[in-house]
C-alpha cells in the first residue's frame, strides 16, 4: 500500500501522524511520494498512485475543521476515478463527527480518534483487503493505551517528541478537547523514560514532552504515582540529552516543584509555553480557567526568579462571549507587562457542546477581528524588540540542516536556540564545514548574532563546534 498523510492542528497531531507513518512503514507499506511546488495544493493529479490518504484533523477551532471538509471535497474526484483507493480521517474531527463523514464523503472508509491510533495500522490493512468494509474506531480507553515503538522506521533527527499523557479533565467553557480527546490518562513513568533513553541513543539531542495538560501528569494514576516534576528531572538527566522542553502547560497546575526544576536542571530549556487566554479576571472566570491574573503573574515572577533568562509564549482568545473593551485592554496590559516572546492568538468561535457556545453575549465578528489585529500588532512589536536585544550576543544553536536560502559567502544552515527561535547560521570561515566526521544535523554551534529579522535571528558560526 502507498499512503499519503496530511496533518492539521497541534504538535500532538503531528506526533500521532509520525507514529502512524512509522508503524505502516514497519509493516511493509510505503509513503506515497507527493512533491508540492510553492503554493501548490494537494490535488487529484498530485495524488496519482496513492492507495490511501490519511488525514489527522483538528477541531479546536472552526477554521481547521472547515479546512478538512474543503480538502475532502477537492479530493472527491480522485477517489471517484480510483474506486479502490480510500481515505482515512483521524483525530479530533473524526472523534467529533464520527460516521457522519461516511454520508458526506463515501470514500472515507476509516474514522479513528486519537485514543484509537494504535488500532489504525491493522484497520487500514483490513480495508485494503476488503474494499466494501468501513471501520469506526472512536471508543475511549479507561487508561493509557500503549503503542508499539517503531523508531527504526524513522530517519534520525536531533529533535524528538514523546507523548506522556492524553486527554484533559479541565472542561474550560470554550474547549472541545475533553470531548474529542477524552479524560486524562497518564502514560507509565518507566515507558516514557525508556522511550526517551532510546531516542537519545538514536541521536536525539532535544526532546519535547507532549500532553494536553502536562502539569497534571500522574494525577490520574492514584497515590504514590510519580509527579510531572519527578518525570522532568529523570528525563533531564539522561546522558547525551542537551535540551528538554514540554507543552502544553495549564497555569492552575504549574507547581513549585516544576518551577524549581527550571533553576536546577540546566537541560530544561528556558522557554515555556504558558497559555493565559485572557488578561481579564472576569473573562477567565467565564472561561472556567480557575486562576486569576494575579496568580498568573506570581507564576511568571517565580519562574524568572528561578531562571533569570526565562522567556514565555502563550495563547489568547479574543472576542470571548461578554468580553468588553475594558476586558480586552486588560489583556493588552498583560502583554505589555509579561513581554511574551511570541503568542498564538485567535478569535473566539463556538465549538459544539461547549458551555460557551450557549452563552448569549456573542461579540460581533468585526469587533473581534479588530481586537485581534490590535493584539497581534502589539505582540509583533514586542517580539521584534526582544529579538533585537540578542544582536551582538552569542547563543548555542542546535542545527537542523541547510537553510532553504543559500548565499555566495559560504554555507548557510538553520537551527534553533534554547529559546526555540529559528537562527540562520552563516559559515563563511568554514568552521562547520570543516567537521567532516559528522552530519550537520544535531551539531551544537555557538553563533554570534548579527541581525534580527521579523521572526528569526541570523549570525555567524563562532569558534569551535561540538
Amino acid at each position: 500500500m502507498q499512503f499519503h498523510t496530511m496533518t492539521f492542528g497541534c504538535q500532538m497531531n503531528v506526533h500521532d501522524a509520525a507514529w502512524l507513518d512509522r508503524a505502516l512503514v514497519a509493516r511493509g507499506h510505503a509513503r506515497h511520494p507527493v512533491l508540492l511546488g510553492p503554493g501548490e495544493e494537494l490535488s487529484p493529479q498530485v495524488l496519482a498512485g496513492a492507495d490511501c490518504v490519511i488525514l489527522h484533523t483538528c477541531s479546536v477551532r472552526e477554521k481547521p475543521e472547515q479546512k478538512v471538509y474543503s480538502l475532502l471535497g477537492r479530493l472527491a474526484a480522485y477517489f471517484r476515478a480510483n474506486p479502490r483507493a480510500f481515505c482515512a480521517v483521524g483525530g479530533c474531527v473524526a472523534q467529533q463527527v464520527g460516521p457522519e463523514l461516511w454520508r458526506r464523503f463515501p470514500f472515507v472508509r476509516l474514522v479513528f480518534g486519537g485514543d484509537s491510533l494504535p488500532e489504525a495500522p491493522e484497520a487500514l490493512e483490513r480495508l485494503l483487503a476488503h474494499p466494501r468494509l468501513r471501520i469506526s474506531l472512536l471508543d475511549f480507553s479507561e487508561s493509557w493505551r500503549p503503542r508499539e515503538d517503531h523508531l527504526e522506521a524513522a530517519p534520525p533527527s536531533p529533535q524528538a517528541f514523546v507523548t506522556i499523557m492524553v486527554g484533559c479533565d479541565n472542561w474550560c467553557s470554550y474547549c472541545i478537547v475533553p470531548s474529542v480527546r477524552g479524560p486524562q490518562r497518564s502514560r507509565p513513568f518507566a515507558d516514557i523514560l525508556d522511550e526517551c533513553r532510546r531516542l537519545v541513543d538514536a541521536g536525539a539531542r532535544e526532546i519535547t514532552l507532549l500532553g494536553q495538560n502536562v502539569n497534571a501528569y500522574g494525577l490520574d494514576l492514584g497515590p504514590g504515582a510519580s509527579s510531572f516534576a519527578e518525570l522532568l528531572r529523570a528525563v533531564a538527566r539522561l546522558p547525551g540529552l542537551v535540551r528538554l522542553r514540554f507543552t502544553t502547560s495549564h497555569p492552575k497546575d504549574l507547581d513549585e516543584a516544576v518551577i524549581a526544576a527550571f533553576g536546577e536542571e540546566s537541560t530544561l530549556a528556558p522557554m515555556l509555553h504558558l497559555p493565559v487566554q485572557s488578561g481579564s479576571d472576569r473573562v477567565l472566570e467565564a472561561m472556567g480557567r480557575r486562576y486569576t491574573v494575579a496568580h498568573y503573574h506570581k507564576l511568571i515572577d517565580a519562574l524568572r526568579a528561578a531562571r533569570p533568562d526565562m522567556a514565555f509564549s502563550t495563547d489568547f482568545i479574543v472576542g470571548f462571549p461578554g468580553e468588553t473593551e475594558a476586558d480586552f485592554q486588560e489583556t493588552l496590559d498583560l502583554i505589555r507587562q509579561v513581554r511574551y516572546a511570541s503568542a498564538f492568538s485567535f478569535c473566539y468561535t463556538d465549538r459544539p457542546g461547549t458551555k460557551a457556545s450557549a452563552m448569549l453575549e456573542k461579540i460581533d465578528p468585526a469587533q473581534s477581528l479588530d481586537r485581534l489585529a490590535r493584539l497581534q500588532a502589539l505582540q509583533q512589536e514586542i517580539s521584534e524588540s526582544r529579538l533585537e536585544t540578542f544582536v551582538g550576543h552569542t547563543v548555542e544553536v542546535l542545527l537542523e540542516g541547510p537553510a532553504r536560502r543559500q548565499d555566495t559567502a559560504g554555507l548557510v544552515l538553520t537551527g534553533r536556540d534554547a529559546w526555540n527561535r529559528v537562527v540562520n547560521v552563516h559559515d563563511p570561515e568554514g568552521l562547520i564545514r570543516a567537521r567532516q566526521d559528522r552530519s550537520f544535523s544535531g551539531m551544537m554551534v555557538p553563533v554570534r548574532i548579527d541581525a534580527a529579522l521579523k521572526h528569526s535571528l541570523a549570525g555567524k558560526a563562532a569558534g569551535a563546534t561540538w
